[in-house]
């Protein structure tokens, strides 16, 4: 069947939590407790061993299954705007987030700035940047212009180009 990334990750968010909810479901069922004396047929859950573990070896099949193809389709695909494939430039986003961010706080600090010195001395100490304001000003501004592209194209990607999902 054909899928498009984001509706791959759906999927494979669903095959997830049934996995997780009958794998708990199970940990309820496969023991319980029931006191002296009390009909114990009257208070056992309801657990098909055998059921149950095919269930969940068949969904943890689908998932592999899944996650295969969500990686084949990331790293044999090309991202046409930074030429490179979709599993790089999940690496190359949070590099620019990272990068983002550090310029935007060296931006935001100021020329001069007084130190706290604690009362330990009457010298007054400044913090004085060590670089051009104005281009780290610039330099933010095409970082995070990048990273707007970034990710606009894995969007675009991810909504628009489908691969076959073999479940």
């Amino acid at each position: 069947m054909k899928y498009n990334s984001a509706q791959a990750a759906k999927l494979l968010s669903k095959l997830q939590q049934d996995f997780d909810s009958l794998a708990i479901l199970e940990a309820n069922a496969k023991t319980f407790l029931a006191s002296v004396g009390e009909d114990v047929e009257s208070v056992r859950p309801e657990y098909d061993y055998k059921a149950t573990k095919k269930e969940l070896d068949a969904l943890s099949l689908k998932i592999r299954k899944v996650k295969h193809a969500i990686n084949v389709f990331n790293t044999t695909t090309v991202v046409p705007e930074f030429g490179i494939t979709i599993d790089e430039l999940l690496v190359y986003i949070p590099q620019l987030s990272a990068k983002k961010a550090k310029l935007r706080g060296m931006a935001d600090t100021l020329p001069k700035a007084r130190e706290n010195n604690y009362g330990k001395s009457n010298i007054i100490d400044y913090r004085i940047v060590n670089y051009d304001i104005k281009q780290v000003k610039k330099d933010l501004d095409v970082v995070t212009d990048e990273l707007a592209k970034a990710q606009l194209a894995l969007d675009t990607i991810n909504h628009s180009l489908e691969f076959d999902i073999d479940i």
